[in-house]
């Protein structure tokens, strides 16, 4: 299994490939033109994961902008841009969102899964899935598996959809796939190593 860290191991550039991890939670990717464009989306419950989720962005070279939901929740969506119709036909089975054949996370995904819809709970770290894509939840956490985080699925009376990630040992692995807690986001809402 790979043991790569967020920090050291993984220490590449940015690439616009990481905002695949959005999709891991309730994101959400729109092609154009026939497949010369795309744009992804997402809809969050906090003022402070759009704004992480913004800066993600920028740092990646995508713009995106802030916007509200029919509900009124922070709605983060990037321009059509040609360099993520690769991530869009990944991700995309016709219009449907499906999780790519052999899909595993790295930390720079994991990360961006937890700034879109990660907490903690009493019983360890949930990473939120897309509730209008429940044929994703498995093969997530199959992804999830793959990268040595097994996760436990719960569903919406626990506060899912979502795959739980317990045990001392799992939420380390996690915290340092997914790094420090970037600016602006609230502790808790990304894993940290006790």
């Amino acid at each position: 299994m790979d043991q790569l860290s967020f920090y050291s191991a993984e220490a590449r550039r940015a690439d616009v490939a990481d905002l695949a991890g959005m999709l891991c939670g309730p994101g959400q990717a729109v092609g154009f033109g026939r497949g010369t464009a795309a744009r992804l989306s997402v809809v969050v419950d906090a003022e402070w994961r759009a704004r992480c989720l913004l800066a993600a962005c920028a740092e990646r070279g995508v713009q995106a902008e802030l916007g509200r939901s029919d509900e009124g929740r922070p709605l983060v969506r990037t321009a059509f841009r040609s360099d993520l119709t690769g991530i869009a036909a990944h991700w995309l089975r016709g219009a449907v969102k499906s999780v790519p054949s052999g899909f595993v996370p790295d930390g720079w995904a994991l990360r961006m899964w937890a700034l879109t819809s990660g907490s903690a709970d009493a019983h360890g770290y949930r990473l939120g899935l897309d509730p209008h894509a429940p044929d994703t939840h498995e093969a997530l956490a199959e992804a999830l598996r793959g990268c040595g985080l097994p996760a436990k699925t719960i569903g919406a009376r626990a506060g899912g959809p979502a795959l739980r990630v317990t045990g001392r040992r799992r939420l380390a692995r996690l915290a340092e796939l997914v790094g420090p807690l970037p600016d602006g986001a609230i502790e808790g809402m990304i894993p940290l190593v006790s």
